[in-house]
């Protein structure tokens, strides 16, 4: 009898430069479950599809920012942990970042190893916090229900 391994964290990278894709892919893969987007719209497609824990895009792409992309994501992906890669000093992106998609951590470009690491298992530590506060919240309310319900019936018999 084998033991389930931990399921891998699930991470999609959105970065309009195919060389950044490949790399992120080829550092990660063996750690983590990785999917890679070249542009917004395949990530939108992506989250569609699939269950992702940490969404890590970067902020200069054609088309759609970063933060735009973050910010559009939320109604329907409210979940997944938001990481932002800026490869300049670009202060405004960085609190448009904070305010308006909502990113737990923003690094520079190039992004360094064992520091995107941590910053993951992080993310993850509090994506996981939040989904059992959810779940708990949701058997809280149920119980609540069903004890007014009790309640009732004990007033009307």
């Amino acid at each position: 009898m084998h033991d389930t391994p931990q399921e891998k964290i699930r991470i999609l990278y959105v970065d309009d430069e195919e060389n950044n894709l490949q790399a992120f892919k080829a550092t990660f893969r063996r750690d983590y479950k990785i999917f890679i987007a070249i542009s917004a719209s395949d990530g939108r497609e992506i989250l569609k599809n699939e269950e992702v824990d940490i969404v890590v895009t970067d902020q200069r792409m054609p088309h759609e920012s970063g933060v735009e992309f973050l910010e559009s994501i939320i109604p329907l992906h409210p979940n997944p942990i938001r990481i932002l890669l800026t490869g300049y000093t670009d202060i405004q992106a960085v609190i448009d970042a904070i305010n308006k998609g909502q990113v737990y951590h923003y690094l520079t470009k190039p992004w360094e190893e064992d520091y995107l690491r941590t910053v993951i298992k992080n993310a993850y530590e509090i994506h996981q916090l939040r989904m059992e506060n959810d779940k708990l919240t949701k058997a809280l309310i149920k119980s609540n229900d069903q004890l007014e319900f009790l309640l009732r019936q004990n007033l009307l018999s």
